[in-house]
């Protein structure tokens, strides 16, 4: 379904500690890295996630209403990333929890303000 999703930055250095740190916590690597934006993937047939400067050369900005969302295995697993993502740096946006039925999620935003979720489905 979704090959790939990117979320914007204005400081692609910092944005690339976090989200290495983040990304390795849970298995990601690089697979892709330019000038002006890197993408990490989970596998051959996942999905990837990119950062990237504009293209059109304007300041990064944060859609109103758009979210990544990242497949954790386990609860614990959701609490860790966010635990480790708001040590990163990131800003929380909703702490782990049930979020209706067999859904267990948490809410962050990263250091350019683009939200993620993280979630597990029972």
């Amino acid at each position: 379904m979704i090959g790939y999703v990117t979320v914007g930055t204005n400081n692609l250095p910092r944005a690339l500690d976090f989200y290495d740190a983040l990304f390795d916590s849970i298995g990601g690597s690089r697979i892709l890295e330019e000038e002006r934006s890197v993408a990490w993937s989970f596998g051959p047939a996942a999905a990837a996630f990119g950062v990237t400067k504009p293209f059109n050369g304007e300041p990064a900005s944060v859609g109103n209403g758009v979210m990544v969302a990242l497949s954790m295995s386990s609860q614990k697993n959701v609490e860790a990333i966010y635990k480790l993502a708001l040590t990163l740096g990131a800003t929380d946006e909703g702490a782990p929890g049930p979020r209706g039925n067999n859904f267990y999620a948490a809410y962050f935003r990263d250091l350019d303000g683009n939200k993620l979720c993280a979630f597990f489905m029972k």
